[in-house]
């Protein structure tokens, strides 16, 4: 769209910051050829020029998307944002300039290369978050729940709302290993933030007991005539069991089965199991 400049804008990594890069390419009118986060690693040799984040810019950027798009532009750029995909900064840069060029009709460009590859990690994020509605194992440590996880796609916002309205009594962590944040919550009150880093503590007696019963009870419900170790890791990928209990100590489960489903509390509230729990033995 416009005149592609030597350049690598280099900004915060925040959302805002990004927006702010919008901003910036718009009021000069031109193109940088990369887009880093502040500490990412850059592979060109190419001139940085910092962005800085203005909120005020930010916000500009913002309310012109449902405007000079639609709503939903809104939604899929801030997935777009949270999602693995490589170079996502440039790719989003590039689906606001069709966006702002073609109006609501870019949601539905798919021949487009940047818009399909946009909506592919979009529904990558998607499903990674799915999948976490059911891998997520928390873990009782004195008052507070907590769990960890290590997704490829920043999930955490996405799944935010799920556990926040399931457990809004408790308070509980969900730390995301990966991106190095955390999801806390406590009656009242929820944020994600940093969190550099966090191991478990040992767990108590009681603990370790409810994980010996939830370990029986996963090995007791499969049908070993029915084992099938592709299926399950097709449908429940290995980097998936470091984080579940039921996993832990063995490579495979006894009885081939898999779990799936988002977190339950038992009765007495020091293991969550999930919603939809189906037969794991396939």
């Amino acid at each position: 769209m416009f005149k592609p400049a030597a350049l690598a804008y280099t900004y915060d990594g925040s959302f805002e910051g990004l927006l702010c890069c919008v901003f910036e390419s718009y009021q000069w009118k031109e193109t940088p050829l990369a887009i880093h986060s502040d500490g990412e690693e850059q592979g060109l040799l190419l001139e940085s020029k910092w962005i800085a984040t203005d909120s005020s810019r930010a916000d500009r950027v913002l309310k012109s998307l449902p405007l000079r798009i639609c709503p939903e532009a809104e939604e899929l750029v801030r997935l777009g944002f949270w999602s693995c995909t490589p170079d996502k900064e440039l790719l989003l840069l590039n689906f606001l300039y069709l966006g702002f060029t073609h109006g609501r009709k870019v949601m539905n460009m798919l021949a487009d290369d940047t818009v399909n590859t946009l909506h592919k990690a979009v529904q990558q994020l998607r499903r990674e978050a799915h999948l976490y509605l059911g891998f997520v194992r928390f873990s009782v440590y004195g008052p507070v729940m907590a769990a960890v996880i290590e997704p490829k796609g920043f999930v955490l916002p996405v799944i935010q709302d799920h556990f926040c309205d399931r457990f809004y009594g408790e308070s509980f962590m969900i730390y995301d290993k990966t991106h190095r944040v955390a999801l806390i919550h406590q009656p009242g009150q929820q944020a994600i933030i940093p969190l550099e880093e966090w191991i478990p503590p040992e767990p108590d007696a009681a603990e370790e007991e409810y994980r010996r019963l939830w370990k029986g009870f996963y090995n007791a419900i499969g049908i070993r005539e029915r084992k099938n170790d592709r299926l399950r890791s097709s449908l429940m990928p290995k980097r998936y069991w470091k984080h579940l209990t039921e996993m832990k100590g063995s490579t495979t489960a006894a009885s081939g089965s898999k779990p799936t489903g988002s977190s339950k509390k038992l009765e007495e509230g020091s293991l969550r199991l999930g919603d939809g729990e189906v037969d794991n033995s396939q």
